[in-house]
């Protein structure tokens, strides 16, 4: 039986949250509420494609479309938002074999491709995929260039004190040493988000690179998440917010999002190894089994980030056009 590709009908959209949740790929930005803000503040128009084999729904698809001029071009997620990953998710895989699971996928991925080219027919393609996607190669057959990315996940469902062993000597030195009554670290809301989101401007700015992200697709994500969470972990002395970290909850995961910057605040205290081990502990206490330390291709940052010790997770970017639009689209931001 083949793989019937539609547009996500009203009915589709009601269990679309759902089929998130059930898909080893899901995440808080493939939920349709996450979806819409991102279209509006890409200047986008999402097509939430689904597919189906008979009644059992086999995977989603969100593409964003952009049109500027005469020029369309896709992408899964959007440009400039600096969502970390979003591409394909699978439904009902896990149970088959091999060959049928490879087949499946094979089937729904070329009846996306063929809707992408039939109804957008873009003149250039990108997407980046979620950790737990695995298998790049239909992509590939497709002519998208591949090229592997990487990240770093810490194991949350071993006890505190193995988590906090298994760090990098100084980095135990750091939480272990640093005086509780010197700091207060919280989880706050609104204000705070646009604290840590400001910092993070700054930082880039300063450094003569771009941070397109609005403050407001960041606070509208915030509200418009139902099963997710964007949670923004501060760090205060003496009442004076000195650094934060936004955190993308969902599932049994929270991730490094947004922040985490070096701080121009002028105290002796090793800020985010505070901020990221209070996030491993909040996750701890809270049953979580994974945090997603976003981003492991930065030669510099990953000395920072090694210290947790790590695993290393892969994921993909997966790209296709004509060769004056891949160089424009080289311009815009990426998460690594």
């Amino acid at each position: 039986m083949s793989i019937d590709i539609r547009v996500a009908t009203d009915g589709d959209l009601d269990r679309w949250n759902g089929y998130v949740e059930r898909s080893p790929q899901g995440t808080l930005c493939h939920e349709l509420e996450a979806l819409r803000v991102q279209a509006d503040h890409a200047g986008a128009t999402v097509h939430p494609l689904i597919g189906f084999k008979g009644q059992e729904p086999v995977g989603l698809f969100p593409v964003f479309e952009i049109r500027k001029q005469f020029v369309t071009t896709a992408f899964s997620p959007p440009p400039h938002l600096r969502v970390p990953y979003l591409g394909p998710a699978f439904l009902n895989m896990a149970k088959l074999k091999q060959r049928k699971r490879e087949q499946r996928r094979q089937r729904f991925m070329d009846g996306c491709f063929e809707w992408i080219e039939t109804e957008l027919n873009p003149t250039y393609s990108h997407v980046r995929t979620a950790t737990a996607f695995e298998d790049a190669r239909p992509f590939k057959w497709q002519e998208y260039d591949v090229t592997p990315e990487y990240t770093y996940v810490v194991d949350l469902t071993r006890d505190e004190d193995d988590l906090l062993m298994s760090f990098s000597s100084d980095a135990r030195s750091n939480i272990r040493n640093t005086d509780d009554d010197a700091y207060e670290i919280t989880v706050g809301g609104p204000e705070e988000r646009r604290l840590i989101h400001e910092q993070v401007k700054n930082r880039y700015e300063s450094q003569g690179i771009s941070f397109g992200v609005p403050v407001e697709f960041v606070l509208d994500l915030a509200e418009h998440s139902p099963n997710g969470h964007v949670r923004p972990y501060t760090l205060r002395v003496d009442g004076e917010f000195v650094g934060g970290i936004l955190a993308l909850e969902y599932g049994d995961t929270t991730g490094r999002w947004m922040g985490g910057v070096r701080t121009d605040a002028d105290v002796d205290l090793p800020t985010n190894d505070l901020l990221d081990w209070a996030i491993m502990q909040d996750g701890l206490e809270r049953g979580l089994k994974t945090y997603d330390l976003v981003g492991a291709d930065t030669r510099r940052i990953n000395r920072y980030k090694a210290k947790f010790n790590p695993e290393l997770r892969t994921y993909y970017s997966l790209e296709n056009g004509k060769w004056g639009m891949q160089t424009i689209a080289s311009l815009y931001d990426s998460v690594k």
